[in-house]
């Protein structure tokens, strides 16, 4: 073996590599074991954006690989299986308990659904390693999963005996049922290599918690942060504005269910409170808007209205606050209480005056409006209290950190859920967040405010440094320069308190990336920014959902934007219900949905948007590059063994 360069630094990391591989002969099998995988086809991406708490559409597209195992059954069996039973088979991997409870079973039943389903995990195994596959199988079904995935066409009789044993054995001992689940499982697993969320697992639809669930059974999995996302965070660190927004929406979108039976989040000191406050008034701008009726927690919508308008008026009282606080993020504009004259109950806005629709605020100090009533700073430690002390809540926040980032690159792709802030002139926006000398831009503006987002999470051991950091959550979910919010200002009160024909009082100014973004110049300048290959990178992002008529494939097939409404209140602009975006070693290719309708299998409109003739392997990706690196270090733990400066055991 040729002469390596280890010094004291290498030899010590070596040191601690030598307890997974003993010897020679364990570090050669493992060399061996990485070599071969980087022959291997790449993984199969899968990339979802703007889920929006639609947990049944999104728990659809995930056990149905977005149509692609339907397919997929399509290829396997077409000369074996009539449509009938390749819809049915298909129907058992979406829904197993559901669709086994329907169904007359009897022992041939099993035997011939087991087989199937065994017969289809091998066909979609082909990508992986015995030990990746092993990895995904429940433990105590690992040896028999193995006996019977791993078999050769033209087997002889003992053996087929065997496996028909193992088979008839699980059926006899009333298991059948639980191994159909076991394997569903791992075909999903098998079909959806990696997945990629481009935010917004939060906000409007029903119930968020059930999506994260989910996500958390994947393995290969990251998480681009959204808007709603970043709300959601900063909430459950301890922003009190954000915690206000976080209810005000849950509640405006009728998901009670989220909110106690998900999250364990008290509302009763919110309910009695906003009771109390406004108990003569209708509060009739604040009618919860009801997609999703609640299964466990159901709350009278005259009630939730005036617990929507006392979280609203102390939300714009908490913002208020943080706007004094920090003159650096320059949202002066957004002290909405002080352009209220309370005496004649107008607003008045770029210079016009205009009528309050509502003129009912017994919470509101006309001398001093953005400080809150003795009661409002209870019900705040309250819920603030209810937020940070939410298990689930906790785990799920953290499982979002522990994944997720502002921007990904992958593969040669960038991903990121709003946009790259820039001016009209198509320059990248300068922000200096400190308001000092330093300005941040592009890829540095960006890495800047993930920073911030993780020392939200994590910079307690500086209060300071941390305070600070949980205020800029804030300044993400709405500030003008935050990439995810990607808008110039949020006129909730305006569209709340005022209605009029100036169509400019309500307009919220989107960032000119959006705009911009149309053409291949602009995204090239943003992959060139990010280190990426113009040619062959891509940007993938959502946030803005596509319009009827719009195409989701822009600036010359450079970006793709993925949100195409599967939240229910966006389908009425987009007509359909969602994107997917899919990356095997072959093909590119745009899944389209449908309004989705349970026990109504609607398979996708697919289209291959670039095809390559030869399939892309692990060595041309990223993981490519990893197991390299691995291999490079087991060589030179082969090494440090073969001359004596490490022992074997």
């Amino acid at each position: 073996m040729e002469k390596r360069n280890l010094d004291e630094n290498k030899l010590k990391y070596l040191e601690l590599l030598s307890k997974n591989f003993k010897n020679k002969t364990l570090t050669s099998a493992e060399i061996i074991n990485l070599s071969a995988i980087l022959s291997l086809p790449k993984e199969t991406e899968y990339f979802f954006s703007d889920i929006h708490g639609e947990y049944e559409s999104f728990i659809y597209l995930l056990h149905s690989a977005s149509g692609m195992i339907r397919n997929k059954i399509r290829t396997k069996f077409a000369s074996e299986l009539s449509e009938e039973e390749q819809e049915n088979l298909s129907k058992i991997i979406y829904y197993p308990e559901e669709e086994l409870s329907k169904i007359e079973k009897d022992d041939e039943f099993y035997r011939k659904i087991i087989n199937r389903l065994i017969t289809f995990a091998r066909f979609v195994n082909t990508k992986y390693t015995r030990s990746k596959v092993r990895k995904m199988m429940p433990d105590a079904y690992s040896y028999i999963l193995e006996e019977l995935f791993y078999v050769v066409d033209g087997i002889d009789d003992k053996r087929k005996r065997y496996h028909d044993e193992i088979i008839e054995t699980i059926i006899s001992l009333g298991e059948a049922e639980n191994f159909i689940c076991i394997v569903v499982d791992l075909i999903r697993k098998l079909a959806i290599g990696t997945i990629h969320i481009i935010g917004d697992a939060f906000d409007r639809g029903p119930r968020a918690d059930y999506v994260i669930d989910e996500l958390m059974k994947f393995d290969d999995i990251d998480f681009e942060w959204g808007n709603h996302d970043i709300e959601w965070m900063g909430a459950a660190c301890g922003n009190e504005a954000l915690i206000c927004n976080c209810l005000r929406i849950a509640v405006r979108y009728n998901n009670f269910d989220l909110l106690e039976d998900g999250y364990g989040i008290n509302i009763r000191a919110l309910s009695m409170f906003a009771e109390q406050v406004y108990r003569d008034d209708p509060c009739e701008l604040f009618m919860p808007q009801i997609y999703d009726e609640n299964k466990y927690d159901k709350v009278d919508k005259n009630l939730a209205a005036k617990m929507q308008k006392a979280l609203y008026i102390i939300q714009v009282k908490l913002e208020g606050n943080l706007i004094k606080n920090h003159p650096e993020y320059e949202m002066d504009d957004r002290l909405v209480l002080d352009r209220v004259d309370f005496d004649k109950w107008t607003y008045t806005y770029e210079g016009t005056t205009y009528e309050m629709l509502d003129k009912n605020f017994p919470t509101i100090d006309r001398n001093n409006p953005y400080k809150l009533t003795e009661e409002e700073e209870k019900l705040v430690y309250t819920l603030k209290h209810s937020f940070l002390n939410s298990e689930k809540l906790q785990k799920h926040i953290d499982f979002i950190y522990s994944c997720g980032s502002l921007y990904k690159i992958y593969n040669g792709n960038l991903m990121f859920h709003g946009c790259i802030p820039l001016n009209e002139d198509g320059t990248f926006l300068k922000h200096n967040p400190k308001g000092d000398t330093k300005f941040y831009e592009g890829k540095e503006l960006m890495d800047y405010f993930q920073d911030r987002i993780y020392e939200a999470r994590y910079a307690r051991y500086d209060m300071t440094k941390y305070k600070r950091a949980l205020d800029r959550m804030w300044y993400l979910w709405c500030g003008p320069k935050s990439p995810v919010f990607g808008k110039n200002c949020m006129k909730t009160f305006e569209i709340y308190f005022i209605k009029t024909e100036n169509k400019d009082v309500y307009k919220e100014i989107s960032n000119a990336y959006y705009e911009l973004s149309k053409d291949e110049k602009i995204a090239r300048m943003i992959l060139k920014e990010f280190g990426l290959n113009e040619d062959r990178g891509h940007i993938i992002n959502g946030h803005v959902p596509v319009k009827k008529g719009e195409s989701p494939i822009r600036a010359g097939g450079k970006i793709f934007v993925i949100d195409g409404g599967i939240s229910k209140g966006y389908r009425k602009k987009t007509g359909i219900a969602g994107y997917t975006l899919i990356s095997d070693s072959l093909n590119l290719t745009l899944a389209t949905h449908m309004p989705f309708e349970k026990g109504v299998s609607d398979s996708p409109e697919t289209t291959s948007v670039e095809h390559t003739e030869e399939r892309v392997l692990v060595s041309e990706v990223d993981k490519g590059n990893e197991l390299r690196e691995q291999i490079e270090n087991l060589k030179d733990l082969l090494y440090a063994y073969e001359v004596g400066l490490i022992k074997e055991s």
